[in-house]
């Protein structure tokens, strides 16, 4: 089986798009939450906080024929893509289209502003509207297809639409693809953008969190005080590369994937089954052939909702113990949904390169009812670690766990 390592990785998000950027804030201990003032439309949502990217124009020298079949969720894509490629040293590489290099994208589904103008034609009967890209916008692997249309990429493309797992799912399946010999590289990553509706998903639930005059004090993930997650957008991708091709073009590598799990609960639509979770941690964990005490830091899901959490948290003690680091980055930029798995993966190997694991913000009480683990709460941790977990869990039972190993 081939080595499978990360050389190249790139996003935009609500804390910004370089990481420089970003280990600010994180290290400032500011989130991106805010009140939506435009949602007081929705008469019936009960909450009014998303973490939206702070201003997105697409580059000026983004063709308007390749564009034109792309949604925000798209763009978001291509631009968050084309930061990792040139990471990489990829950027304007012809070498790249001659069907080495797939994709592996996802996101919960495509963008919301086509749907409304379907609605409108089943509504009024009028398709003024309606246009020859109104599909190709909105369908569930729109991100995929732009960003392998972008680059001319011909190699294969796996759409990943599988809610909070879409990122992570299309990372491990990436680094199967590469692993098994049948691509040399992989363009892997999620995406998702902001709309009403898919707040309404979860405010639905009674999933999200009401506190719309404090912001800064939501999401709380694993804090008996927690009322709920909080919406996120954004959009991150990873380049994937056989490890002998990496090194014999002379390219930094930031990290290796050693392990990936992946099933499913097989039991409700939306309620967790930790023994499940432990499962899936368990299955990468055999599958890069390592011991649990080799994991040295876990990312969580942490959605800062009441079961997730709970399942969550009992999953990690039940493969882990009590003695296992973890904390939330969710608690930062909300749930971004399709995207998370890609933008966690990305800042927790960026983190693990500089030995300090950011801090679960607004974790001031645990949850009595959620297990005990080693909670990274303060300023955040140092730690020297080999090897890291990040796990994400979705809707349907959806269970991913990937890990990845420092490069000294």
């Amino acid at each position: 089986m081939k080595r499978v390592v990360i050389t190249g990785m790139g996003g935009v998000t609500a804390l910004g798009d370089s990481w420089d950027a970003i280990e600010t804030r994180l290290r400032g201990g500011v989130n991106a939450v805010r009140r939506m003032p435009e949602w007081d439309y929705f008469e019936s949502l009960h909450t009014r906080l998303a973490c939206p990217l702070p201003g997105f124009t697409a580059p000026a020298h983004y063709p308007r024929k390749k564009t034109r079949s792309m949604g925000p969720v798209s763009m978001y894509s291509v631009r968050a893509s084309e930061q990792a490629l040139a990471d990489a040293g990829l950027a304007g590489d012809t070498t790249i289209s001659d069907g080495r290099m797939g994709v592996a994208y996802g996101s919960s589904s495509g963008s919301v502003q086509p749907i409304r103008a379907f609605g409108t034609m089943l509504e009024t009967g009028k398709m003024t509207d309606v246009t020859s890209n109104s599909y190709v916008q909105m369908m569930p692997h729109t991100a995929a297809v732009n960003v392998s249309l972008f680059w001319d990429l011909k190699g294969r493309i796996i759409p990943t639409s599988c809610a909070c797992a879409s990122g992570s799912q299309a990372i491990g399946y990436a680094y199967e693809a590469i692993q098994s010999g049948k691509q040399t590289l992989m363009l892997a990553g999620g995406a998702e953008e902001l709309s009403g509706p898919a707040v309404a998903v979860f405010d639905t639930l009674y999933a999200t969190s009401t506190r719309n005059d404090e912001p800064h004090l939501t999401p709380r993930p694993f804090d008996a005080a927690r009322d709920g997650l909080v919406v996120g957008e954004g959009a991150a991708t990873l380049v994937l590369e056989e490890y002998e091709h990496a090194v014999a073009r002379g390219a930094r590598i930031h990290a290796e994937i050693a392990g990936f799990g992946c099933n499913s609960d097989g039991a409700h639509m939306t309620q967790p089954t930790a023994g499940t979770m432990a499962l899936a941690m368990q299955l990468a964990l055999k599958d890069a052939q390592l011991p649990p005490q080799a994991i040295e830091y876990v990312n969580a899901h942490g959605t800062s909702t009441d079961r997730g959490d709970i399942a969550e948290s009992h999953a990690t003690a039940q493969t882990f113990g009590a003695r296992m680091p973890i904390s939330s980055l969710k608690s930062y930029v909300g749930h971004t949904l399709g995207a998370c798995g890609a933008l966690e993966a990305w800042w927790t190997i960026e983190m693990m390169k500089r030995n300090w694991y950011a801090p679960t913000l607004n974790l001031t009480n645990v949850d009595p009812a959620c297990a005990p683990l080693d909670y990274i709460v303060g300023t955040g941790r140092e730690l020297d670690a080999e090897y890291v977990m990040s796990n994400n869990f979705a809707f349907g039972g959806i269970n991913t766990s990937l890990i990845f190993r420092r490069v000294r």
